[in-house]
């Protein structure tokens, strides 16, 4: 796809070959010298609602590769992009004991994919389970609140994205987002997400698509060891020799952290071991629950209703005069709201939707930002700051019942829950006013907030709307910091990865850094 023609708008009942036609035309490229063209992304344009329209952006390929470039060059709206390969560049230095990752999340997974394609032979250690028994404890947690720290939203095959809407949104621009979609999609997700600019597989094809990457590994002489949680490791001399489990010891020539940003324990044991670790700016708020219908009316007005427009979703920001932003996070069109903890005595909140996302509500978090001069600049500070708030939401209801109430209960700081939305969260939800969970800080942010989104979209008007908290995950609060050469700044065979090492944000970019991370690794050692 070396050709991208860009910013091809038509209305919504425009077909194929017709956007097709248009994008050739405005490329100012002969017919006879095309090989393939193909649409390449669609998003909505919906800014005004009396004239909603697709934008589609078409790739070309010439029979000529050769003239590419040279006609880019030509046109504003023609962009050349390289194709999706991934070719690795491999060493012939032997070094002792097997990569080791630990983690099986979209980082830890794609690293691992890859290395297995190459020749090597990972292990993988995932601390929680696979996904079928992960589901199992997962849905006995949101029946009778019975959580497996272990195993549960956070942790188990295919990290916290299993049980999200697998959004594949992303603000990077890496030509490996394209070979991820790719191989999504040989791996069993729907074909569109190849095309649809707000792509998402749903946690219900995840569910089956993680399993089959890891049957992938394994048959390529991997292993992916479950219930295996990384609990130490021995260096000597700038290299870790070995790693630690709570099962056994594994000789290591190289060990990538594809941890997840809820890995505390871990964070926690690195610090201990002197490795290099920094606090980082993260976000903390509420989910906030309208109906879907709302949402839609919202965005489309009259066109409400029309088969040919997606679920409605937003994302909404606004930034005060001291930098402090709110904003809207991980919106689920037809979702729910689900229990999310990881920890005895600590409520949090995420979202998730099902590919058809046919849900009554939307929700979304809503957040706000916090840096290390809001809780602290030792390494860990901002992971007791977000622990500490999923624990004063606990004890504000004495379970993993979430603290809840109206978007009217929240501006008036007198919770209650009288609307005619019907709450998702699984466990039930009990009025609480959220001064006994957040800093007044963060608290007045979201009110603010709500007033300015309230300008932008009518459903954040409605004071029936339901806020649930805390939405504490949005990103890990720590980084565990790399050079250049992408290894740890104290240990040259330690490599960080993903979004639990603070360089990533979401399946995409966490599953990029993956890629990037076993490139890295094939260029230093050969396969063992």
């Amino acid at each position: 796809m070396p050709i991208i023609v860009n910013q091809i708008k038509t209305n919504l009942n425009a077909q194929v070959d017709d956007i097709i036609s248009m994008a050739v035309k405005k490329s100012k490229i002969n017919r006879s010298d095309i090989d393939t063209a193909e649409i390449y992304k669609t998003s909505l344009d919906a800014r005004k609602q009396d004239n909603i329209q697709f934008v589609h952006s078409v790739f070309i390929s010439l029979k000529d590769s050769s003239k590419e470039k040279l006609v880019c060059s030509d046109c504003k709206d023609l962009n050349y992009v390289e194709n999706s390969n991934v070719v690795p560049v491999i060493s012939d230095v032997k070094k002792d004991g097997r990569v080791v990752i630990a983690g099986f999340g979209p980082a830890g997974m794609f690293c691992g994919l890859l290395l297995a394609e190459n020749g090597y032979r990972p292990i993988i250690l995932e601390k929680g389970s696979d996904v079928d028994k992960r589901t199992v404890d997962v849905d006995r947690f949101w029946k009778t609140g019975h959580l497996d720290i272990n195993s549960n939203v956070q942790f188990g095959e295919g990290g916290a994205g299993t049980f999200s809407d697998g959004k594949l949104t992303t603000r990077i621009k890496d030509p490996a987002c394209r070979y991820i979609s790719e191989r999504f999609v040989e791996f069993g997700a729907p074909h569109e997400i190849l095309t649809k600019a707000k792509a998402h597989i749903g946690t219900d094809n995840l569910r089956l698509i993680v399993k089959k990457i890891r049957q992938r590994i394994i048959a390529l002489g991997g292993e992916v060891r479950f219930d295996n949680e990384l609990v130490d490791f021995t260096y000597n001399n700038g290299q870790i020799s070995s790693v630690k489990t709570i099962n056994d010891v594994i000789p290591c020539s190289a060990l990538v952290l594809a941890i997840g940003h809820s890995s505390r324990a871990t964070f926690e044991m690195l610090s201990n071991k002197g490795v290099f670790l920094e606090a980082k700016a993260f976000s903390v708020g509420a989910r906030i629950e309208h109906s879907q219908l709302a949402v839609d009316q919202s965005l489309y007005g009259k066109n409400t209703g029309n088969p040919l427009l997606p679920k409605g979703e937003y994302q909404l920001s606004h930034r005060d005069s001291n930098g402090r932003a709110v904003y809207t996070f991980c919106m689920c069109p037809g979702g729910v709201v689900v229990p999310a903890a990881s920890e005895d005595g600590a409520t949090v909140t995420n979202g998730m939707s099902y590919f058809a996302r046919d849900g009554l509500n939307a929700n979304a978090a809503m957040v706000v930002s916090v840096t290390p001069k809001d809780f602290g600049h030792a390494p860990l500070d901002g992971m007791n700051f977000a622990r500490q708030i999923e624990r004063n939401a606990f004890a504000c209801v004495g379970s993993y019942s979430a603290p809840a109430t109206t978007v009217r209960g929240f501006i008036n700081d007198k919770p209650d829950l009288s609307s005619d939305i019907i709450p998702s969260y699984a466990l039930g939800i009990k009025p609480v006013n959220f001064k006994n969970i957040f800093p007044e800080f963060v608290t007045n942010m979201m009110k603010t907030g709500l007033s300015v989104f309230s300008r932008k979209m009518r459903c954040f008007a409605d004071e029936n709307a339901i806020l649930t908290a805390p939405e504490t995950r949005t990103s890990s609060p720590v980084r565990i910091t790399r050079t250049d050469e992408l290894h740890s700044l104290s240990i040259q065979n330690l490599y960080p990865c993903g979004e639990g090492a603070g360089y990533a944000g979401g399946i995409m970019s966490a599953a990029a850094d993956g890629i990037r991370i076993a490139l890295k690794v094939m260029s230093t050692q050969a396969p063992d």
